[in-house]
């Protein structure tokens, strides 16, 4: 019978510690000391270990290091897993971290089978994450300019007399602007130069989105989830970008909690106390749902842009997406007229847009490239 050896890895930037762990429960548990973090050093490793022909299984945390360590290590033909650091069982009295305990830890617990893996996205879907999330960062880089600009305005009295900023008027407004010191001028226009410069950055990223969606495997998934109120092209290719493949998801409430977005308990015999939602997983797809989970405060209709975006849609896709809008509406006012606040109305209608997302994207075959 091939002996099995569970190999954990402490992975940083420069340094990489190994521990292993042989065999069933009760094996022999040892460091093998710290390698370099480049392939060529991680190859060597993985020969050594291989030598007398024992099968080989993997396991690290997830973290700033990404995903290169995992494909390579499943080119060399070895199992590989990358960890979710939330869902690692600790010990509450140990108070000793290391890198070296680290890795023996990780090593025993994996051959335990006690370790939650996360989904490793290929390259081609993390390259359009990371394009996603590029944008999103411009988005709030666009933010922060304007928020530093009004401040500017308002701590020297300049205040546009009209009801709403970043229109046409009030980039009109910032034209007309004086200040009677040279140096003050200057920082106004700095600061609208900042702003221009932003709004360029987030344009330029949305055209890239759109220019490289046809490549990617999960478009028809990005088009069909957009026949959702409330999910035009951004939130649909962030939701799609953030969650990769929904087949990983046996029913729609995995993707829910995975989405952080169920309440959280705390319950203990007869005590049930029930808080906030959890806040897991990813916060951008989270909070570009909230946002679309607003439009269901009007009533259930399709609108010119919606019957633009699902006229070429299948009809399965369309008959879920209207079923969701009829009961997400509804259950709005409900809310509402139980007396809850609108945000909590409107995280709850997120949480079921979740729902939808997956039934449509399961309607849906991804491409092949």
């Amino acid at each position: 019978m091939q002996r099995s050896i569970f190999i954990g890895l402490d992975v940083h930037k420069a340094t990489i510690s190994v521990g292993v762990a042989v065999g069933e429960r009760g094996g022999e548990v040892r460091s093998l000391g710290t390698v370099p973090n480049r392939p060529d050093h991680v190859r060597k490793l993985v020969e050594k270990l291989a030598s007398n022909g024992a099968q080989l299984h993997f396991c690290y945390e997830a973290g700033p290091c990404g995903y290169g360590l995992h494909r390579q290590l499943v080119e060399l033909g070895h199992e590989c897993i990358v960890v979710a650091p939330s869902l690692i069982p600790v010990k509450a009295g140990d108070r000793v971290k290391t890198d070296r305990r680290d890795a023996l830890m990780l090593a025993k617990l994996h051959r335990a089978g006690e370790l939650t893996a996360v989904w490793v996205p290929d390259a081609a879907h993390e390259a359009m994450r990371d394009l996603v999330r590029a944008r999103a960062t411009a988005i709030r880089v666009a933010g922060k300019a304007r928020q530093h600009m009004q401040g500017f305005l308002l701590r020297h009295g300049r205040n546009y007399p009209g009801k709403k900023g970043w229109t046409k008027a009030y980039r009109r407004w910032l034209t007309t602007v004086r200040f009677d010191h040279p140096a003050q001028q200057i920082v106004l226009q700095d600061y609208i130069h900042a702003v221009t410069d932003a709004e360029a950055r987030v344009e330029r990223l949305t055209d890239q989105i759109l220019q490289l969606l046809p490549t990617w495997s999960l478009a028809p998934v990005v088009e069909a989830v957009q026949a959702m109120r409330g999910v035009a092209f951004v939130v649909a290719v962030t939701v799609v970008a953030e969650v990769g493949d929904f087949n990983r998801f046996d029913n729609p409430r995995q993707l829910m909690s995975y989405l952080g977005l169920t309440p959280s308990e705390h319950s203990s015999g007869a005590s049930i106390r029930r808080g906030g939602i959890t806040k897991a997983g990813s916060g951008l797809a989270r909070r570009v749902l909230i946002e679309g989970a607003w439009s269901y405060r009007m009533q259930a209709r399709v609108s010119r842009k919606l019957l633009d975006r699902i006229e070429h849609l299948p009809q399965s896709v369309r008959d879920i997406a209207w079923k969701g809008q009829l009961r997400m509406c509804q259950r709005y006012r409900h809310l509402m007229a139980a007396g809850k606040p609108k945000v909590v109305a409107t995280t709850a209608i997120a949480r079921e847009m979740a729902g939808f997302i997956w039934a449509i994207a399961r309607q849906v075959a991804p491409a092949a490239h």
